[in-house]
């Protein structure tokens, strides 16, 4: 072993007894770091769980919505209207519900869809012979692998909505269970057919028949949309009810913007964190450097450079952050899934990015470094003879 790796081991040494020589305050950091960086990647993880739908949606599809709001709806008469505008090649419709299943709680997205629908959403799989059951069934319905997991429930289930934009209780048949072509794609829904509801409404409420809430558009170019979505606008232009076109990764978008204050919120908080847990490290090391300051002053009478000494103060700082950051990484994962299943499935998504992960370690070093900086600095630039006095 040469000079250098006997130094190199003789300071490795050195910097794991100082980490160990107070135990409970080392073990109470490392507790501190490591709740630290699992809040820190749990609330990024609801961040990114918020913009999940938005990153899924497709800038191939158009969404085209009453100009006004999502409150109002769209003739039926449009369908025919938007398909012929150019570069168009498919229209489908789609009707918020809004229904409740047992209880408020349990609340999840249902559209009413024309039987072209799927056609639009190559990303949801679902078996030949289930599309086939379900558009024979006038009360069919299609629900989400994450929906089903989530209730249990089966084909062939009686699902009972009770309806609140629509009142009354629907009950509707379980017919097909649709799986996401990939983990990104959110299948918490249900989806049922438009002309049901349609026919109903004509029963009870009119005036409410043959109207769509927003109409999917399919686009045979996506660098064309832009000019597509324009197209269609002009189409109903100073008429009674004006459209709004937008790529579904805008509209989608558009809700996540209602919340902009809750997600900047929550990133402020998970920042706050950090710096609660780096003022903790930094008083320790602070107190540290404080006991030891004969003992640097003895190293240096030995002929020690103060590199050294603020080797052994980085040294420890950091190793204390990386034990404690890499437990926290090594928690975040089971966290995650843990805090999905209390919450009930609110976020279908909730998946821990190698983003997120990357930015916990990258904390936990910056934890490391940031607090080491003072109480290095004063510990290698002690003058031997006051160094040495402090041992009263």
């Amino acid at each position: 072993m040469g000079v250098r790796e006997a130094a190199f081991m003789h300071g490795l040494k050195l910097i794991l007894r100082n980490a160990l020589r107070h135990k409970l305050r080392t073990a109470l950091t490392v507790v501190g770091l490591l709740v630290a960086v699992l809040a820190y990647g749990l609330l990024q993880t609801v961040v990114d769980a918020w913009y999940a739908g938005a990153q899924a949606a497709s800038n191939a599809r158009l969404v085209t919505r009453n100009a006004i709001s999502l409150v109002f709806s769209l003739p039926v008469s449009y369908e025919a209207r938007i398909r012929g505008v150019d570069g168009v090649t498919r229209v489908a419709r789609s009707s918020w519900f809004g229904g409740i299943y047992q209880e408020p709680k349990n609340f999840f997205p249902q559209f009413a869809i024309s039987d072209n629908y799927l056609d639009l959403y190559p990303e949801f799989v679902l078996p030949e012979s289930q599309r086939q059951a379900y558009l024979r069934d006038r009360k069919g319905c299609l629900v989400g692998r994450q929906l089903a997991n989530q209730f249990g429930f089966k084909v062939g289930d009686v699902l009972p909505i009770r309806g609140t934009i629509y009142p009354g209780t629907w009950e509707f048949v379980i017919r097909g269970i649709f799986d996401g072509a990939d983990s990104t794609k959110v299948t918490r829904l249900m989806l049922f057919h438009w002309d049901y509801l349609n026919e109903s409404v004509k029963k009870t409420a009119a005036r409410r028949a043959e109207q769509v809430g927003v109409y999917i558009v399919g686009i045979s170019d996506p660098e064309n949309a832009a000019s597509i979505s324009r197209a269609i606008d002009a189409v109903f232009k100073n008429s009674l009810a004006e459209t709004l076109t937008e790529t579904e990764q805008a509209f989608q978008l558009g809700f996540v913007a209602m919340s902009n204050e809750i997600i900047a919120a929550i990133r402020i908080v998970s920042y706050v964190v950090i710096l609660i847990i780096m003022a903790v490290m930094a008083n320790t090391m602070a107190m540290s450097a404080r006991e030891r300051t004969t003992e640097y002053a003895t190293l240096k009478a030995l002929g020690f450079g103060p590199g050294f000494i603020t080797l052994l103060i980085f040294g420890e700082s950091v190793a204390i952050c990386v034990v404690g950051g890499g437990l926290g990484l090594l928690a975040t994962p089971p966290a995650a899934a843990m805090f999905k299943t209390l919450t009930g499935g609110v976020f279908p998504i909730f998946e821990v990015s190698p983003l997120t992960l990357g930015l916990q370690a990258a904390c936990a070093v910056t934890v490391g470094i940031m607090a080491a900086v003072v109480p290095a600095f004063r510990a290698s630039s002690v003058r031997i003879v006051e160094g040495l006095r402090a041992i009263g």
